[in-house]
């Protein structure tokens, strides 16, 4: 009977540590191997929150308690490709995102950076897959599936651009009938984005920005590219000027877009308090998704 219940409460204590605090679900992406993987093992860090090696993408899934808008929001979490900092930049602004009545679908993506492929395709894969299995649960999840946004940083805003600009372009060949449903996003909220302008493909701006040119090979801006809200700090070493060009384009477009770039803010900004200024650019994703419909 003893080793029973030790048993029990290993048991539960791996289920707790398997989901960050108030995920109510987990959803791998693949249903085998994801593309181009040669094994399928549990390999994310459940307490350091910054795995350096992901082979099974996965979405936890987190439910307000109580809903004020049908809409979805899948937070995509930065680390330069080469980790994925899920814990300190997802699962907080996820629980953010449900304190305020929306669900939040955590995006956990492939790290580190492929060899022989640009530095972003496995985690695109993983982000189009995502997005149409969000859609093809929005009935069982509670969703509206015309109301499914993305919110990354850093590279994961990076990620966040390629999959609201390129929905149409497949990043991989389709496996079931989740595939059939669309890979566009509805909305998009990049947040300090990076590797956005030419003279920062896969690192800071050298020129800080000044003199480039949007990486038009992976920013499609297609017909499906959606309403964009961008948020930037000003001393960034990612430069905001990426984020200036893209308001430019999507304007020309006649795409609605909302542009906000603090004053003396670095990359990361949103993990240090002492940015009085910035302090409400949560709220102004907030306010932008109930001026465009979506709340």
């Amino acid at each position: 009977m003893r080793t029973s219940l030790k048993s029990l409460l290993a048991l539960a204590l791996l289920s707790i540590l398997a989901l960050p605090a108030f995920a109510q679900e987990r959803i791998d992406l693949w249903p085998n191997l994801a593309p181009g993987e040669m094994e399928r093992s549990d390999d994310i860090d459940p307490q350091g929150g910054q795995p350096a090696r992901v082979t099974t993408p996965r979405l936890l899934i987190y439910t307000p308690a109580e809903k004020k808008t049908d809409a979805c929001v899948l937070v995509i979490p930065g680390g330069g490709y080469n980790v994925c900092y899920y814990q300190g930049e997802a699962v907080t602004n996820a629980q953010w995102w449900i304190e305020h009545g929306v669900t939040a679908a955590v995006l956990i993506y492939r790290v580190p950076r492929p060899n022989n492929a640009p530095i972003y395709q496995p985690a695109r894969q993983d982000a189009q897959r995502a997005v149409r299995i969000l859609r093809a649960n929005a009935e069982r999840l509670g969703i509206n599936p015309n109301k499914i946004g993305a919110q990354g940083y850093s590279a994961g805003g990076h990620l966040t651009l390629i999959t609201a600009t390129a929905s149409q372009t497949p990043a991989y060949d389709p496996i079931d009938e989740i595939d059939q449903q669309s890979a566009a996003v509805n909305f998009a909220i990049p947040v300090y984005a990076a590797y956005t302008l030419d003279d920062g493909a896969d690192g800071p701006n050298a020129n800080g920005g000044f003199g480039a040119q949007l990486l038009m090979d992976d920013l499609k801006f297609d017909e499906a590219t959606p309403p964009l809200c961008l948020i930037h700090g000003d001393a960034d070493i990612y430069s905001p000027l990426g984020s200036v060009e893209i308001y430019r384009k999507l304007h020309e477009m006649k795409i609605p877009c909302e542009l906000h770039i603090y004053q003396g803010c670095v990359h990361g900004f949103m993990n240090w308090n002492d940015n009085v200024n910035a302090q409400s650019w949560r709220d102004q994703c907030l306010a932008w998704l109930v001026s465009i419909g979506m709340f």
